[in-house]
């Protein structure tokens, strides 16, 4: 226990004192113990979990009682509570010991010892503890040789695989998510059972699942987390669309990329130019529409016409069966979805302003983040292409900045509102304020006037009886 931050053993200290004053044994145990020998302990929010020989309510409520600003959190149903000082979340709860019936996920809880606690961890990682107890404080507890296994970057269960797995399926998640994470590889027999009981996650709740995802996800190279899904045959229980993406077909000698392993490269290299989880989704989900717009013509070879599109339209379905927000997240993934292809076809020198304004008028605020997807979608290993592709890019980038500094069309707003259209043609609200918005908005994104008030209203009033005449 070297090395660790001052205000982190003052706690420890504390919580000492309080389980002896309970004569309640009390015990380090999990994340926290297996990242500090990782050297990977945080400096900001930090959850500490802690297992008791007694009562993890009646442990905290002394805790909190000694620590000045420190607030309580009682969770009866679970047996849990939580102390919150400063930034750390300490988390408490009674050491036990689970059964399970046949034909049941739900355990049989009752208490018990240290010994059966760490029986029900998930990986022998996970399992390490460090006593807060006086006659041996700060000692390690590993009754898995969990130190061994972090040393040999090695993700293992405590017990067989299979009894672990089918305890609580969620955990065959949380290996891969670990081993994507850290780094590491799932040792065979684990990984062995994974593939025989993939199955069996169909029983966890949606909520569950995509909260173990997303984490594979944010981690610094998803594509091991996915390769795992995937050849373990967890990835097509809960989202069979990126599975599907699998394959490569072979016409006349013509053959086309394997689309999931160009996406997880996508989903790679957009990290490198920097992408939050949202970004993250937008390369998964980027080319998900391929397999069922996948077309052979002699002439032009494989093709996915429309692919954009479909793949826009499937996002939100997608997002409502793996549980994911239908809020603007869900919309910014839909709407770079439906752009990636645009900016290439942007290439040539002859493309018009108009069509520059008109895609940063659809992207608005999210064209870099569309520019950081297209970058991220050249995946190819010829470097002359590579580097072709990338100027072809900065070009593009280049015209999108001429043409916003000189039209300040991203995030644009009409110039007119309805309540001066309605004014200046004397009319009632109706379809013809939405007709004049809309022909203003044409004019502009066209560039037959400029992105200002007075060239708006001068145009609606040159046109006032076109559109008068429609009422």
């Amino acid at each position: 226990m070297k090395n660790i931050p001052q205000n982190h053993q003052d706690v420890f200290t504390i919580i000492s004192e309080a389980a002896e004053k309970l004569d309640a044994p009390v015990y380090v145990v999990g994340g926290y113990v297996r990242d500090y020998y990782l050297n990977r302990l945080k400096n900001d929010d930090i959850d500490i979990d802690f297992v008791t020989v007694g009562s993890g309510i009646e442990l905290a409520r002394e805790v909190s009682d000694r620590m000045k600003d420190s607030s309580l959190a009682v969770y009866k149903q679970f047996g849990t509570a939580q102390v919150k000082i400063g930034n750390l979340e300490l988390e408490f709860v009674g050491a036990r010991k689970e059964s399970y019936r046949k034909n049941s996920r739900k355990p049989i809880v009752e208490d018990g010892t240290l010994e059966d606690d760490q029986l029900r961890r998930d990986l022998t990682i996970n399992a390490l503890s460090w006593s807060l107890n006086k006659e041996n404080y700060g000692e390690l507890v590993d009754p898995f040789n969990g130190m061994e296994d972090l040393k040999n970057e090695n993700i293992k269960t405590p017990i067989d695989p299979h009894q672990t797995f089918s305890d609580d399926p969620l955990r065959m998640m949380r290996a891969i998510r670990f081993a994507s994470q850290l780094d590491f590889r799932i040792e065979e027999k684990s990984f062995d059972a994974i593939t025989e009981m993939s199955g069996r996650i169909s029983i966890i709740s949606k909520e569950r699942i995509i909260d173990e995802l997303n984490k594979i996800i944010m981690s610094d190279h998803p594509s091991l987390g996915f390769t795992m899904l995937f050849k373990t045959g967890l990835l097509k229980e809960f989202f069979p669309e990126m599975h599907n993406l699998h394959g490569v077909k072979e016409v006349e000698g013509v053959r086309h990329k394997d689309n999931f392993w160009h996406t997880l490269k996508v989903l790679d290299n957009v990290i490198e130019l920097g992408a939050d989880l949202w970004l993250r989704w937008a390369a998964i989900m980027h080319d998900i529409a391929k397999p069922p717009t996948q077309r052979f013509h002699p002439k032009a070879g494989w093709t996915f016409h429309g692919h954009d599109a479909l793949g826009a339209k499937w996002t939100k379905k997608i997002f409502r069966r793996l549980g994911l927000p239908l809020d603007e997240r869900m919309r910014y993934v839909r709407k770079l979805v439906r752009l990636h292809l645009r900016p290439i076809a942007l290439v040539s020198d002859e493309v018009s302003d108009s069509a520059i304004r008109r895609l940063i008028y659809e992207a608005g605020d999210d064209i870099d983040d569309l520019m950081k997807l297209c970058r991220a979608d050249v995946t190819t290993k010829n470097e002359y292409k590579k580097e072709r592709y990338q100027k072809n890019f900065d070009y593009v980038e280049q015209r999108l900045k001429e043409v916003e500094e000189k039209d300040r069309i991203r995030n644009w707003k009409n110039p007119l509102s309805g309540d001066e259209i309605m004014e200046a043609l004397n009319i009632e609200p109706s379809r013809t304020v939405g007709d004049v918005k809309d022909a203003v908005k044409e004019a502009i994104l066209n560039g037959d006037i400029p992105n200002d008030h007075d060239a708006a209203f001068e145009y609606m009033m040159k046109h006032k009886d076109e559109f008068l005449d429609n009422e």
